[in-house]
Order: structure tokens, then sequence, then C-alpha cells
């Protein structure tokens, strides 16, 4: 793999901080993702879905650099700072480790840098308490807190709502929501909540070892890959999608919102996208 620091860059609003062109990724021999291509702009929310062993979050840590890439190019703004929240996190509880504590590992931060992290994320003054006594929502709450620390560009969830109950979903990605406006990062993230992706995200991709299918959430939900790959639950949630939006939210009328102008919406790729099938050579696409 090769890494090309700023070969896509400059800053400014839109500008791409991610890119991938035709990344594959093979474990023990044994190949996840295939020919993957995506960017991540500036201020714009990305959501990766798709089904269980679909290599989401092989691709997540692919693009934070825990994992390399079998080929392809990566590519990362000059300076990127990337903030990441992980789907969860094993807690001793017999370790006594305060929130205070947890968050300035590995070094040591200003106090009030922490404070207003944990605020920010909707968890202030809890430096004091114990991360074992905290519950899954609070504790996501400061994984957040601690991914913000930084002032990340980019801001990666690799299924941050696991365990969390719908009225906490909807809660945590309304946080979110507020993050980017405030700090105008863009944000990644892996989620089974196809309702909520739907409304939150600007940019959808449907995974399963290769992109099925990408676009604005609208087009995505008119996909017959994505309906193949949820099924029922793609139906309900494409329902529920079309009746909170029936009309565009378009300043210029446009079906689009500006982030996604100039984006190539792929509406599907000629592979079985069925939730099991495995993908197919890079030859094998055929994208509309």
């Amino acid at each position: 793999m090769r890494d090309l620091p700023g070969r896509i860059l400059s800053g400014g609003p839109g500008a791409a901080l991610i890119g991938l062109d035709r990344v594959s990724v093979a474990l023990d021999g044994h190949p996840i993702l295939d020919s993957i291509d995506m960017q991540v702009r500036r201020g714009e929310i990305v959501t990766i879905v798709g089904p269980n062993g679909s290599g989401k979050s092989t691709l997540i840590r692919t693009i934070i650099g825990l994992l390399p890439a079998t080929s392809g190019t990566i590519r990362r703004a000059a300076g990127l700072t990337i903030g990441y929240v992980p789907q969860r996190l094993a807690i001793d509880p017999s370790m006594p480790v305060t929130v205070g504590r947890f968050m300035n590992l590995p070094r040591r931060r200003p106090a009030a840098a922490v404070a207003a992290a944990l605020a920010e994320a909707g968890l202030p003054g809890v430096e004091r308490r114990q991360i074992a006594g905290l519950s899954g929502g609070q504790l996501q709450r400061v994984l957040l807190a601690r991914a913000l620390l930084d002032k990340p560009d980019l801001l990666i969830l690799d299924e941050a709502t696991a365990g969390l109950d719908q009225p906490g979903v909807a809660a945590f990605y309304a946080r979110i929501e507020q993050v980017r406006a405030r700090h105008g990062c863009a944000v990644l993230m892996v989620s089974h909540d196809l309702q909520i992706v739907m409304r939150a995200s600007d940019h959808v991709i449907c995974l399963n070892g290769h992109v099925c299918c990408e676009g604005t959430p609208e087009k995505v939900s008119l996909s017959p890959a994505y309906h193949s790959l949820f099924g029922m639950a793609g139906a309900e949630t494409l329902a529920l999608y079309r009746h909170h939006h029936t009309h565009s939210h378009d300043e210029d009328g446009g079906g689009e919102s500006g982030r996604e102008s100039g984006r190539a919406d792929r509406a599907g790729c000629g592979h079985d996208h069925g939730p099991h099938g495995p993908a197919e050579p890079a030859r094998a696409r055929d994208h509309a």
C-alpha cells in the first residue's frame, strides 16, 4: 500500500480529507475488502452500512492505520487529525480509574480542556466518577469527549452506539451533528441504525466486501443493492425516510446538498449482494 499524505488536499469547505483508490485488504490470506473507492470531505457526515461480516470495521481500521492494505492507495490531507470512537471499551470493574484519569491517558491534558470536551459530549462535571460505574451511554460520551480533545478534522465512529437503546442512539447522533456543525469537521461512522443513518447522513456507502452502492440517502434507499442487503428492514426504513423527506432540502431546489455535488452516486455494481455473499473480483464491477 502507498500512503501518500497531502495528495488530495487542501483546506477549506468540502476539501477531501481521506481518499481511497482501489484499496483491498486480506487477513490471514482471506480477502475481506475488494477495490474500495471512497472519499470523505470536510464538513460532511459519511455513514458505512452493511451486514455483519461485510468488512465495515476492517475498513475503518485500515483508514486509521491499524491494518495494512493489501493493495491500492490511501491518501490523507496533510496534517490531518483523526478522532476515533471505538465500538466498545472493555473495562475491568476492579480497576479504579476515574473519568478524569482516563481522559489524561496516554498524556496529561489541561483540566480546562478535559472539562470542555466532556461538556461538549454532553457529560459535564464527571471527572471524579469511576469509569466502571458509568452507563453504556455515558461511557460512549466519555469516549466521544476523549476523541474531541485534539479537535479532529475527521471524527471516526465504529458502531459507537452499539448496545444503546433507541432514544440513546438518537441522542448520540444528535450530539454528533452538533459537533459537526460547531467545528466543521467531517464524520465517518459505521452504523446498523438504518433509520437514523438515512436521516443524519450526507453520504451513505453500502458495503459487502466491496462498495455495493453509494450516494445521498435518498439515492441509496432506492438502490436494488440496498434492498438486497437489508430486505424488509431496508424497506421499512425507506418508508420512514420518505415520510420525513417528501420535499427537497437544498436551497437551490436541487435534490442534493452542496456537499454531494460532484460525487458519483453508484446505484449498483453487478455483484451478488446477499447478506453473506463474498466479494467478487474487481473485474466483475460494472457500476451503473
